[in-house]
C-alpha cells in the first residue's frame, strides 16, 4: 500500500545567519533517509516544495471560487515537500516518518493513498 508523508515544517527556520547551515544538515538528513529506503528496498518517490509563499490556493464555495496568495491554512507550519512510499501497513510507514529530518518544529501527517480503480 502507498502512503504519503507530508513535511509540515515552519520555514523560518531556514532563515537568518544559521539558514545555510540548517539547509546544509537538512538536505543531508534527507539523503540518508532516501539512501535508508532504497538499503530496505522500499519504493519511493518524493520532492521539496518551493516556499509557501509561492502557493496559490482555490477555495470554493457552494459552486463558485475564489483565488488567494500562498496557503489557507491557519498554521505557523507550511508544507515543504513530500514523500510517496510503499509500505505494508501504517506502523510500517509511520516508523519511516519518524526518521525525516524536521528542523526545529513540525510535524509528519502520514496518509494512506486512496488509489483511483477503488
Amino acid at each position: 500500500m502507498q502512503y504519503l508523508l507530508l513535511i509540515n515544517e515552519d520555514e523560518s527556520i531556514y532563515e537568518g545567519e544559521n539558514a545555510a547551515k540548517v539547509m546544509e544538515e537538512t538536505l543531508a538528513g534527507h539523503m540518508a533517509f532516501a539512501q535508508a529506503l532504497t538499503g530496505k528496498g522500499v519504493e519511493f518517490s518524493g520532492n521539496r516544495l518551493n516556499p509557501a509563499a509561492t502557493a496559490t490556493t482555490i477555495r470554493w464555495d457552494h459552486g463558485s471560487h475564489t483565488l488567494h496568495d500562498g496557503p489557507f491554512a491557519e498554521s505557523h507550519e507550511e508544507l515543504g515537500g513530500y514523500y510517496l512510499i510503499e509500505a505494508a501497513s501504517l506502523d510500517e510507514a509511520i516508523e519511516w516518518a519518524k526518521l525525516i529530518p524536521v528542523p526545529g518544529t513540525g510535524g509528519i501527517e502520514v496518509r494512506p493513498v486512496w488509489p483511483m480503480d477503488e
